[in-house]
Parts: structure tokens; sequence; C-alpha cells
């Protein structure tokens, strides 16, 4: 990704829904939970993590779902009214960072350095990079 000054933006796939952010990824996550192969149509979903306070809305109002996590808490997700991208996801009543959905970006993340979570549920014949940060379920992040 670009350095932390320059703004990043990203949308949905019909550009109905469209942001911008700036500031510091604070981790790049590949989730290979069910949860995730489900939302993303795909074997893995990519989250971006940013502080929320770096990101706004440019374009557009997105309509939000919202689920139960295995955590215990509330996962809000955002995605575009018209044609249903994913964007960002966040977690009810936090205020401090939200997760944008990799795909979203206009510029595709390097997953070079990225995390690889619910490794324990990734897709059989998927292989993981060597070296990686890989943890089998959801670590704890601080």
């Amino acid at each position: 990704m670009t350095d932390s000054d320059t703004p990043r933006l990203g949308g949905c796939q019909c550009g109905g829904v469209r942001y911008a952010f700036t500031g510091p990824v604070l981790r790049l996550i590949i989730c290979y939970c069910r949860e995730c192969q489900k939302q993303s149509a795909s074997a893995f979903a990519i989250s971006v993590f940013i502080n929320r306070s770096q990101f706004r809305l440019t374009q557009g109002a997105p309509h939000w779902w919202c689920r139960p996590t295995d955590s215990g808490h509330t996962l809000e997700c955002a995605f575009c009214p018209t044609c249903g991208s994913r964007l960002w996801h966040q977690r009810q009543g936090s205020t401090d960072a939200l997760s944008i959905k990799g795909g979203s970006l206009d510029e595709p993340p390097d997953l070079t350095d990225a995390i690889h979570i619910w490794t324990s549920r990734k897709l059989p014949g998927l292989l993981l990079p060597t070296g990686s940060a890989q943890h089998l379920g959801q670590p704890v992040f601080e």
C-alpha cells in the first residue's frame, strides 16, 4: 500500500458507495474462517484494519447487516445497497478501528506481511506462505 499520508480510496463494485482513508494500516489479516469464506464467496477474506478517525465516506450510503461473533460481540457489516459488495466491518459499540474489506480498495493491498488467522479452517490444497504469521484460530490483538 502507499505511505500513510497519501489518501487511499475504495468503494463497491458498481461505484455507488465510495470511501477514503489516510494514516497507517494497523494490521492486515487474511482470515480462513467459514464466515469469511461465505461473505467473500471465496477461500478467505482480506481485512485491512485502520483507525476509524481516519476513515470518511465520500459518496453514497451503505446498508448494514449485523451478526453475532464467536467472541460474543456483534459485527456490523457495511455493504452497497445496489450491488451488495461488502465494504467494511466494525464491532458494534467500538469507536477505535474498522476493518476495510481488501477487495474494495482501488489499489489492492500487498499481502506479504499479512497475518493468517483461522488456518485450521482453510480449504484443502491452499498453501500458506512460508514464514508468515499464522494462527489456528482467533488470536487476541492488542
